[in-house]
């Protein structure tokens, strides 16, 4: 439960547990970076492991979760030099200690340098009325690196269009996040979860945004 107060932390993951070490790091440099700015989250799991097991019995599963045997390449990709567990998200931490998940880092779009969260403009997106759902997906670009493309499923009977839709994005965020190009589908693949299935969208982009170039 959270207080009226908190209500514009709706969107958040809640507070960081007691027992849970955490921080937010530059993903690239693995600088710590401040209250507000995005980052990777990374974390010390010890917490978890005091919640459900007794000292000695956390001794043999900490070892057990100390990395992957023999595996280095895996080492350094899950966990960082001094042993946080390296969660793959992209979040922040406000002033008053609430964690918001931004997008996963592997599906950030990397556009002329930036780093662009396909989760936050499908947000954009699903809020304009004439639109359904919607995803957001990086396409090839010789210049760019990535461009965002949006494939999005119009209410029935809606007549909006790739500039409407264009527009309405570039209004609400920053110029480098801007949708790049729209392709109007029927639907978007989904997992019994609700989450989006990217790598089935990923050869409909393809063909989509060759065809419209």
């Amino acid at each position: 439960m959270i207080q009226r107060e908190e209500c514009g932390r709706i969107c958040s993951a809640g507070r960081v547990s007691e027992n849970v070490e955490v921080k937010i790091v530059d993903h690239v440099t693995g600088e710590a970076l401040s209250v507000g700015q995005k980052g990777e989250l990374l974390l010390d799991d010890s917490g978890f492991l005091l919640s459900f097991s007794s000292f000695s019995a956390q001794q043999d599963v900490r070892s057990e979760l100390a990395g992957y045997v023999g595996d280095e390449e895996a080492n350094a990709s899950s966990f960082d030099s001094e042993g946080w567990l390296r969660t793959g998200d992209l979040c922040y931490i406000d002033q008053d200690g609430f964690l918001f998940v931004v997008d996963r880092l592997k599906e950030l779009i990397k556009y002329k340098g930036y780093q662009v969260p396909p989760a936050e403009l499908e947000l954009v997106l699903q809020s304009l009325p004439e639109v359904i759902d919607a995803a957001v997906m990086p396409y090839p670009h010789e210049e760019a690196g990535q461009i965002p493309v949006a494939l999005v499923v119009r209410q029935p009977g809606s007549k909006v269009t790739e500039a409407q839709v264009m527009d309405h994005v570039a209004q609400r965020v920053a110029p480098y996040k801007k949708i790049r190009k729209v392709l109007f589908v029927d639907s978007i693949p989904k997992s019994p979860a609700g989450k989006i299935l990217r790598r089935q969208l990923t050869n409909h982009v393809q063909a989509g945004a060759v065809s419209r170039m």
